[in-house]
């Protein structure tokens, strides 16, 4: 089915367990394309939630570069869980992450007290299996979830608890810097509790809001990266090894209710069938430009073959308390 907008003024698909795409014809100037349609293909997302642009023939770096900044204002990554590659300021690489092991639904640097309210990807190199990054309503996820486990993650939020170790980010790669001084004065003024182990490594507790309203919207969205970063989500053979390196308080993240107690088994299963459920996906082409919602729509890594080239960039930074937090954040 095909629908013309009158808000996006443009020709955007819409088919069942597909993301809304739109299908051009390359112009051979993809910058100047995306600044003329900059305002169509932002109202677009408005309405949909996340637009696969097909067809603009996205070829290298600075090209794609050229049109994330004619769409949106870029931000530099914070607090990131794994490592990417800076190709320059406010572009990366896709989270290096295993190929084999999926990256599940989550709304990205939901943690963070300032976080992006724009997604922009952009495919250089498409795998030769798998690798898509499928997309899910936070509204409709939040709705298919059962009504108690929401009223309990409204009252207490949840958790994150990160141990900065020789697995995934480092402390300079989601602080900017390795001095403790510095690390310090980053987590007072963001909320973030923190504690130096023996060995020198760093310890970090944040309780963040589980469910925030949409800032431009209203909407009530499911907007956290619970199931994610939680032990349960681990491939079970890679959590039996960390814990035999780390002990079951060393793993490089987890997360709990806010108020400490164990998110189960069957908690995080809960949550990633609602997501699978309410999922749509499309394989990357070569060129293809993707604008994702980040705190209407949650994304994902599927598992993938061959080599994969996948741009990232964060935008339209947006803070915690202009989203209706339901847990009051202080920082010290």
């Amino acid at each position: 089915m095909s629908s013309s907008s009158p808000t996006s003024l443009l020709d955007v698909a819409l088919r069942p367990g597909k993301p809304p795409m739109l299908r051009i014809e390359a112009t051979g100037d993809a910058p100047r394309w995306a600044a003329e349609h900059r305002d169509a293909l932002r109202a677009a997302v408005a309405e949909h939630g996340s637009l696969l642009v097909r067809g603009l023939g996205l070829r290298d770096v600075a090209e794609t570069e050229a049109v994330f900044r004619r769409l949106a204002s870029l931000m530099t990554e914070t607090e990131a869980f794994a490592p990417r590659r800076s190709y320059s300021h406010g572009v990366y690489s896709s989270s290096k992450w295993p190929p084999n092991q999926p990256m599940c639904m989550h709304h990205e640097l939901s943690y963070v007290l300032e976080f992006p309210c724009l997604m922009l990807f952009a495919c250089l190199i498409a795998p030769t299996d798998g690798g898509a990054t499928p997309v899910a309503d936070a509204p409709t996820v939040l709705h298919a979830l059962p009504t108690e486990l929401i009223k309990r993650f409204e009252k207490v939020g949840w958790l994150l608890i990160r141990n900065y170790n020789d697995i995934g980010a480092s402390v300079a790669d989601a602080f900017g810097t390795d001095d403790r001084r510095a690390v310090e004065n980053y987590c007072r003024a963001n909320a973030i509790k923190f504690e130096w182990q023996p060995d020198g490594a760093l310890r970090t507790w944040q309780r963040r809001s589980a469910v925030v309203h949409h800032p431009l919207t209203g909407q009530r969205c499911w907007f956290n990266q619970i199931a994610f970063l939680n032990e349960w989500t681990i491939d079970p053979e890679v959590r039996e090894y960390l814990v035999d390196i780390y002990g079951e308080d060393g793993l490089p993240f987890n997360t709990r209710f806010g108020n400490g107690d164990p998110i189960g088994a069957d908690v995080v299963q809960l949550i990633n069938e609602a997501y699978e459920a309410n999922t749509v996906r499309e394989r990357w082409q070569a060129g293809d430009l993707m604008l994702v919602d980040n705190v209407r729509t949650a994304h994902a890594r599927e598992r993938f073959e061959g080599p994969r080239e996948v741009l990232v960039a964060m935008a339209d930074a947006v803070h915690l308390a202009d989203c209706s937090p339901t847990i009051e954040v202080t920082a010290r």
